[in-house]
């Protein structure tokens, strides 16, 4: 699993970057205080993505998730060290993927393949949904991470708002993400569930290039301007941001 989730780190390096001049440590202040939310948003998006995973992969009948411990809301057990450390810094990591035995899943076992695929991104749409709700009732003001400006002269409410941002957007990005048909993402195992099996047979032939058709247009993104990735992702994020909260992102 992955996700593409600096953006608002970058942007608030770039909307502070005065800070770091005229007041290097409100700056190092603001940009930590900014790395700890995003840091306590992903870990519950991970968590809740991998979790689903293996509870419904157990639900089908196959226990390999929970025999190794995977059917747990522990963030511990889900989290990769060098996945989450480049999830935060460069915008693209990865969680401990959930052992799954297709074998031992009843029914079809492409499509239960793509139903356990599927949870993940569907529970961090359903997580950024009930995160919402206070915001649609009018109850905590809507703060997007992109304009993070730090605790200071904050209170209870403003904290909230602030950490409330940051868990709908990043559950956004890692479900829209995650449901890009390419391998070894989740939706190219939703996709192959769904297809006819002849096309089916002809996209696994692809299988094993994904990973490195994935990391290739990330690298570019990451040393040009393109940015490939993000022209695909940001007008279906802001589709689901408007199906989930009323507005864009």
């Amino acid at each position: 699993m992955g996700a593409s989730p600096s953006r608002p780190l970058y942007n608030v390096i770039l909307r502070n970057i005065d800070l770091l001049f005229d007041d290097p440590l409100r700056f190092v202040f603001v940009f930590a205080t900014s790395l700890a939310t995003a840091g306590v948003a992903l870990l519950i998006g991970i968590t809740i993505h991998e979790f689903s995973h293996a509870a419904l992969a157990h639900r089908l009948g196959d226990d390999t998730a929970r025999r190794l411990g995977r059917l747990s809301l522990n963030p511990i057990r889900h989290l990769d060290p060098a996945g989450t450390i480049l999830l935060l810094l460069v915008g693209f990591g990865w969680g401990k993927p959930v052992p799954v035995n297709p074998n031992r899943l009843r029914g079809n076992v492409w499509k239960g393949m793509s139903v356990v695929a599927g949870a993940g991104p569907v529970s961090n749409v359903m997580t950024a949904a009930v995160c919402a709700v206070p915001i649609r009732l009018g109850l905590i003001p809507w703060r997007s991470p992109f304009y993070f400006r730090g605790l200071q002269g904050q209170g209870l409410e403003g904290i909230l708002a602030d950490l409330l941002g940051f868990v709908i957007f990043y559950n956004i990005i890692l479900a829209v993400f995650n449901l890009i048909p390419l391998f070894p993402l989740d939706g190219s195992k939703v996709a192959l569930g769904i297809m006819p099996p002849s096309w089916a047979a002809k996209m696994l032939r692809f299988e094993a290039t994904g990973p490195a058709i994935l990391i290739a247009i990330i690298a570019i993104d990451m040393i040009t301007d393109l940015n490939l990735l993000w022209r695909v992702l940001n007008p279906l994020v802001d589709v689901v941001g408007w199906l989930v909260m009323g507005s864009a992102l």
